[in-house]
């Protein structure tokens, strides 16, 4: 029976971890440890997942969130080094570009045990973003890398990664996208915002760039402002304590709500008009249920989706933003950019032969 340890700790995470988990249950010859970090700890941006989502229940739940990236990321490494002395698994299995991938393929790979980076060779190119400096590091220090797109293994081969490691495997949250479609559920509190199915803007906001800069985040609320449609925002806790203290006041056509579950925000996604966001996943997410995504960023890894127009980025600037969450949302065309579905059961079975 072939171990393979799971890290994760962040919302993008469980939602790949609730489609590849299933696949590894399914895969004769292996036995799979969750390992939670617990970057993101409360129960609105951790818990529910689990719940809503059948994931299933983390084997080790090491507590570490908050703090500096430099505190959290050592304290993982510490935690996850000392369980990975004790199980000894055949393989460590990473996902994405978080603190806690880092700390888990670093932890792995000083222990000569074989690292899996599931959503490997994405690049912005900008290092400035933790998660930049995350995800390139942990390439390199990957035996198995499972790259979504073709422009991901391009950039894997043209940082010298490639060979027999390298494998195109689809995007694991196409198919968790697939996968809980048909079980999306409406928020309780829409009913009360007065908000018209088909006609509102979806917004995300937390990536550190915004969130940590006064001046980006005031643009980007003055260009929410001009909407012509209500603005939903399930609001990320580091966002709302900016918010709070900045004192800064939203619109009342922006409706701040809590944050929400896989399952709210599928529906949420489906019923808007277009998706605004800073959020690399839910700009995936609004491509996979049909919607524009306008993206408040300077730069994505998700380049595809900008290429076939169906992602624009409009930066913290509040023209651009208001100009172009206001146009008429345009086709978005099908096309099979991120798989098939079946990126999971690749990914499995790459694991069980490996």
């Amino acid at each position: 029976m072939k171990k393979i340890t799971t890290i994760l700790g962040a919302r993008p995470q469980f939602i790949k971890a609730a489609a590849v988990s299933r696949a590894l249950a399914a895969q004769p010859g292996l036995q799979e440890t969750l390992i939670h970090t617990g970057q993101h700890y409360d129960a609105a941006m951790s818990d529910i997942f689990f719940e809503e989502m059948e994931i299933p229940r983390p084997d080790h739940h090491l507590a570490v969130g908050g703090g500096s990236h430099g505190a959290m990321t050592g304290e993982q490494l510490k935690r996850i080094e000392a369980i990975l002395l004790e199980d000894r698994p055949d393989c460590v299995l990473v996902y994405g570009d978080t603190n806690s991938t880092l700390a888990g393929a670093l932890a792995a790979a000083k222990l000569h045990i074989p690292v899996a980076h599931v959503e490997a060779g994405l690049r912005s190119f900008n290092r400035r973003m933790p998660e930049e400096v995350n995800r390139v590091l942990t390439d390199h220090m990957s035996d198995l890398l499972f790259a979504p797109t073709e422009s991901a293994c391009r950039q894997l081969q043209n940082e010298g990664i490639a060979g027999s490691g390298v494998h195109l495997s689809g995007d694991v949250m196409m198919d968790a996208a697939l996968f809980y479609r048909d079980r999306a559920r409406c928020p309780d509190w829409f009913a009360d915002l007065d908000v018209e199915r088909g006609n509102f803007l979806l917004c995300t906001i937390h990536r550190a760039e915004n969130t940590d800069s006064p001046e980006r985040l005031r643009a980007i609320f003055r260009g929410l402002a001009r909407s012509h449609r209500p603005v939903v925002l399930p609001l990320h806790p580091r966002t709302r304590k900016t918010l709070e203290r900045l004192q800064l006041e939203a619109a009342p056509s922006i409706h701040l709500v809590d944050p929400v579950g896989y399952l709210e925000m599928a529906w949420l996604e489906m019923h808007c008009a277009a998706v605004v966001t800073d959020s690399g996943g839910v700009q995936k997410e609004a491509f996979f249920h049909g919607k524009p995504c306008i993206t408040l960023r300077d730069e994505t890894e998700w380049t595809e989706l900008v290429e076939l127009g169906v992602n624009t980025l409009v930066g913290a600037d509040p023209e651009r933003i208001a100009h172009h969450i206001n146009q008429p949302a345009a086709p978005v065309p099908v096309t099979a950019v991120y798989g098939d579905g079946q990126a999971a059961q690749f990914i499995a079975s790459v694991l069980a032969e490996a």
